[in-house]
């Protein structure tokens, strides 16, 4: 279903489940990280009233309304991280995997080859960034968008997003469901990771099933206590930054994430980022942290729930869907 076939309800502050127990202190500070870049005139006049250190609470409730945006299909909360692998700038024994900035000739051709011919060609020479001695944390690196690589003289070199080869993403976890080797209740990213390791060969196969490669940068002016950049080139917050399908939900807007499943949550986060894998007006990825332990959680989050957005009052019921008669 398109953005303007989807349906906007307007809710209370009180339908919202666990509201006046939440740190709306922490989703204020999140919000300021991102939203002095909005353009929309809306927008900046409720970050410049953010910006006056009100009550955050109060600041929520006076100036917004939750909205929920539904086009039909469930609502499936997902969790991702910032990885940290090992690696090295140059090729060792150990670190043999290259991690690839974008070729110019990527940028022009849409799509542009295959993860298998990325990785079984040599037309990548010259772009590489750094090596890692990991292929299945590499292939999850992608999948995440970015992350930090661990260097041997203690040094942390930062990566983020720098491009795609533009080809569709495909589930390597759905893949190994259809085939009949796990169920979708025991799917996760380490489930998938010891299978691919147990099963070399096979494993390679299952990895080159995703055609879609991602590219990255070098990411030099963020410090290492704050998170990775976002979608809108901000660093991103763990527990309060949450990606969404942007033909639904405005970038930089308060969500109120209302996830069941183990480990329920009830707390107000900031849509500061975006994904592939993300589509949906019920679609939210939850960034957990970085590193392994974050990791382990974020790949076993997958949860039903309810999202809903906080939009500037006008704004919130000029959206509303008017009722059938």
């Amino acid at each position: 279903m398109a953005e303007d076939e989807a349906t906007h309800t307007v809710l209370e502050f009180s339908d919202l489940r666990g509201w006046t127990k939440d740190d709306h202190g922490a989703a204020l500070d999140a919000f300021l990280m991102t939203c002095r870049d909005l353009n929309d005139p809306d927008w900046r006049a409720l970050c410049a009233l953010a910006d006056q250190d009100p009550d955050p609470r109060g600041f929520f409730e006076l100036f917004f309304r939750p909205v929920l945006i539904e086009d039909g299909r469930p609502a499936l909360f997902t969790g991702y991280f910032e990885p940290e692998l090992d690696g090295a700038l140059q090729p060792t024994s150990r670190f043999r995997f290259p991690v690839y900035r974008e070729p110019r000739a990527a940028k022009l051709a849409n799509p542009w080859y295959t993860r298998r011919e990325i990785e079984t060609g040599d037309f990548m020479r010259g772009h590489e960034i750094a090596w890692v001695d990991d292929p299945v944390e590499l292939f999850f690196l992608q999948i995440q968008g970015s992350g930090r690589i661990r260097l041997p003289d203690g040094n942390v070199l930062r990566l983020g997003y720098g491009g795609s080869n533009g080809h569709e993403y495909r589930s390597i976890g759905a893949e190994l469901v259809r085939r009949g080797i796990y169920s979708l209740h025991q799917v996760s990213a380490q489930v998938i990771k010891n299978w691919v390791r147990r099963n070399p060969i096979e494993g390679q196969e299952l990895l080159w099933h995703n055609p879609s490669y991602v590219f990255f940068r070098k990411i030099g002016s963020v410090p290492a206590e704050l998170g990775p950049l976002g979608a809108m080139n901000r660093s991103i917050t763990a527990g309060r930054t949450v990606a969404i399908d942007p033909d639904f939900v405005p970038l930089g807007a308060p969500v109120w994430i209302e996830k069941e499943g183990a480990g329920p949550m009830r707390r107000l986060m900031i849509a500061q980022d975006t994904g592939s894998a993300i589509k949906g007006a019920q679609r939210a990825d939850i960034f957990i942290g970085t590193g392994d332990q974050a990791g382990r959680k974020a790949g076993r989050l997958r949860d039903p729930g309810r999202l809903v957005v906080l939009l500037p009052i006008q704004r919130a019921y000029a959206v509303a869907t008017e009722p059938d008669l």
